[in-house]
Formats: structure tokens, C-alpha cells, sequence
């Protein structure tokens, strides 16, 4: 294992950090009854996660039972003392007073007095910034009870824009910042540059799910990197940057640790192996002759489109074969949020896009039609109730 100083917060912590996302059942309500296959689940990953030398460990109230799973392991399960490993949660409640109940909520589910790090959860837009930023709000609470020793370093965690997540960090109220940022989505590059002019510790979040689907990717990826798995070469990849300081994997069995030891060592820059990778990687970009258009220059319209996201994941298809991946992200624009924005690329909502501002020789519209027409997946019919009525409970 290698370790990092996380910015500013100036603890030194794994390259690896455990998420706590994907315990068997975790998802399930309620929340604090925990089947036993779940808390043996995290006993064992938890156990394997310090053999293996992670001293960092992410969980969050939004994950549902794993906030109680990891409390049971950690202190009634393995007895692990509290000094060898960081605890990082997450909350995103919008007033002060229910911020405070929120985290002291929280330090009695992980049975600890402290939590090492805490990030407002979720600053996914501007008008997020300002509602939990605001004088007397939610973020200034935080920064009382880092006061009091009840929190050591507030940061964010962000799946929202770059202009977003700058505007966050140029707030000055964060010492940490989780974000995206992997080789397949390189857009949040400007957000690790001001991070590191302002020395803030930088968390990768899901380089293996979001970051591709990598532990399905498919036969073109793997030709490109045939020393490594693609798992190991994004993580090297990401820790390439001096300003990435962990990656947060959801490691569920004794095989993800194997896998993840071959990751090491990473190297800045990287090694000539994986730039050579790197090199195949890049040259796929000419594989779609507009792949290159990312439709930033657009301005914002009626469609409530997200076509920059759209045209890059039409990218990811036509140019590595991650067609998988693309249909997996397209499904979630099924309900439009904060987490996940943008609609579906319907007639009706590419009808309300203004093509006149589409530069000469990019077929945006026929673009947009073919991404719905090929990533769109109908939910299955019930052959009970064809007409799909829903009846009273």
C-alpha cells in the first residue's frame, strides 16, 4: 500500500480508501436491522481491508445500513483500536440545527467520538452551494463542531459541474473535496488544479464503476493494456496526478485485494507501460469522427438536456466499446436529479434544442436520436397488467 498526505488535513492516508457502498443488503430499510450475511460481509472486507494496509475507511448516512455495519465490526466484531484506521461519513442536511442532530446522530451509530473527516454530501449545483454554505447554515455548523473536536476536516463531496464544484472550492470553507475524476471522464481536470493551488485533499469517487464499469470492460480496452488489468491502470492513471490522493473502491471479495495490490507502484508521471496504454487510449478518440465535439460551446435551452454528458457517453460507445457502461448511466436519467441531471434525449426534447447553434458539419440532431434510439432499454412488461395500472394497497 502507498499513502498520501490528504492536502491540508495533513493525514497521511491509504492510496486506497475502503467505500462502504456495497455490502450484501446494504441498501435495505430499515436501517439499523442488519441481517447477519451483511455484518459477516463487512467483518471480512473490513478485516481484509487492514490486513492489506488501508487506514482509510468512507461510509455515509445516505448508505443506508452502512454506517451501523461498519460500527459493529470495527469496534464490537474485530475490536479494531481507533487509532489504525480514518473515518470519513457524510450528511446533507440544510440547517444548522438539523446538521448538528445529523452528525451527533452519526457518532452514535459508528459508536467514535470524532469523526476524522466529514463532507456536506452531495453540493450537485449552485443553488446547493448557497443553501448549505449560507451564513448560520449547515456547513458553518460543521466548521463549530470541528470547534468542539466532534469533526476534525470539513470538506464536500460533489457529482455536480466543473463550474460547480470550483465555485465550492472557491468558497474557502473545505479542506477535502470528493469528486469525479478518471481516465474516462477527464472533464473535472480544472477542479484538481485548484484544488492543489489551495491544498486541498482530493478523493476519487468510484473509479471502477462510474469510472467505466472496468471490471466488465470490454476485449478493445483490454488490447490497449495487456500488462495490466483495467482496473490497476485507471488507478494508476488517477495517481498519476500528485493532487489524486485516494480512490475510493468497493471492494466486496478477497480477489478485489488481490487485484488491487498490482496497482503498485504507482508512479508520477506514469511508467513507460502505461503510457505507451495511455497512448493506444488516446488514438481511439479518431475511431468516431465526432467524438471530438463536446458541446460545451452550446447555450443552455429549453430541453433540459444534458448534451455535453450525452455526447460522452456516445463517445465511450462508438470509440472503446463501452456500450454497456453508456446504457448503464442512460438508464439513470429516468427520474432527473441533482445526482444524476439531464433527460432522456426524446423527440420532444431534442425538438426544443436551437440547431442554429450547432457548429456546420455536426449532426447534433441525428447524434442526439441515435443515443436514445440505442441506449434507451424499456423497463420489462408485466404480462399480468399489460396496461400498467397501479392498484390501491
Amino acid at each position: 500500500m502507498e499513502y498520501r498526505r490528504f492536502g491540508k488535513t495533513n493525514k497521511k492516508i491509504s492510496a486506497i480508501t475502503l467505500g462502504g457502498m456495497r455490502f450484501k443488503h446494504g441498501w435495505d430499510n430499515p436501517r439499523t436491522e442488519i441481517p447477519s450475511a451483511t455484518q459477516d460481509h463487512c467483518n471480512k472486507v473490513v478485516d481484509l481491508a487492514l490486513k492489506n494496509g488501508i487506514n482509510h475507511i468512507e461510509t455515509a448516512y445516505g448508505y443506508v445500513k452502512s454506517e451501523t455495519v461498519f460500527a459493529r465490526a470495527l469496534n464490537d466484531e474485530l475490536k479494531i483500536d481507533r487509532s489504525r484506521y480514518y473515518l470519513m461519513s457524510k450528511g446533507n442536511s440544510t440547517t444548522a440545527d438539523d446538521m448538528r442532530r445529523l452528525v451527533e446522530e452519526q457518532l452514535t451509530t459508528l459508536k467514535t467520538d470524532y469523526l476524522d473527516f466529514y463532507a456536506w454530501h452531495g453540493i450537485n449545483t449552485n443553488e446547493l452551494i448557497n443553501l448549505s454554505c449560507k451564513s448560520g447554515g449547515a456547513v458553518e455548523e460543521l466548521h463549530k463542531m470541528k470547534e468542539e473536536g466532534l469533526i476534525k476536516h470539513v470538506g464536500f463531496s460533489t457529482h455536480g459541474s466543473l463550474d460547480t464544484i470550483t465555485k465550492t472550492i472557491s468558497t474557502d470553507l473545505f479542506e477535502f473535496v470528493n469528486l469525479h475524476y478518471y481516465y474516462f471522464y477527464q472533464r473535472n481536470e480544472a477542479a484538481l488544479a485548484l484544488a492543489q493551488e489551495k491544498d486541498m485533499g482530493v478523493f476519487i469517487i468510484s473509479p471502477n464503476d462510474k469510472g467505466g464499469q472496468l471490471y466488465q470492460a470490454p476485449d478493445k480496452v483490454h488490447r490497449a493494456i495487456p500488462h495490466a488489468t483495467p482496473i490497476q491502470w485507471n488507478a494508476r492513471f488517477c495517481l498519476s496526478h500528485p493532487v489524486v490522493h485516494t480512490l475510493s473502491f468497493g471492494m466486496t471479495e478477497a480477489a478485489h485485494f488481490n487485484e488491487m495490490k498490482g496497482i503498485f507502484p504507482s508512479h508520477i508521471p506514469l511508467n513507460t507501460a502505461d503510457q505507451h496504454s495511455k497512448g493506444l487510449l488516446d488514438n481511439m478518440v479518431n475511431d468516431d469522427p465526432y467524438a471530438f465535439y463536446d458541446a460545451y460551446d452550446l447555450p443552455s435551452d429549453q430541453s433540459a438536456l444534458d448534451i455535453p454528458l450525452l455526447l460522452h457517453w456516445r463517445k465511450l460507445w462508438k470509440c472503446y466499446d463501452l456500450l454497456d457502461f453508456a446504457r448503464y448511466r442512460y438508464k439513470e436519467l429516468k427520474t432527473p436529479n441533482h445526482w444524476v441531471p439531464g433527460a432522456f434525449a426524446t423527440p420532444e426534447a431534442i425538438g426544443k434544442i436551437d440547431f442554429t447553434q450547432v457548429p456546420d458539419g455536426i449532426p447534433l440532431r441525428e447524434m442526439l436520436t441515435e443515443i436514445h434510439q440505442t441506449f434507451y432499454q424499456a423497463p420489462p412488461s408485466n404480462l399480468f397488467n399489460p396496461e400498467g395500472i397501479t392498484l390501491a394497497k
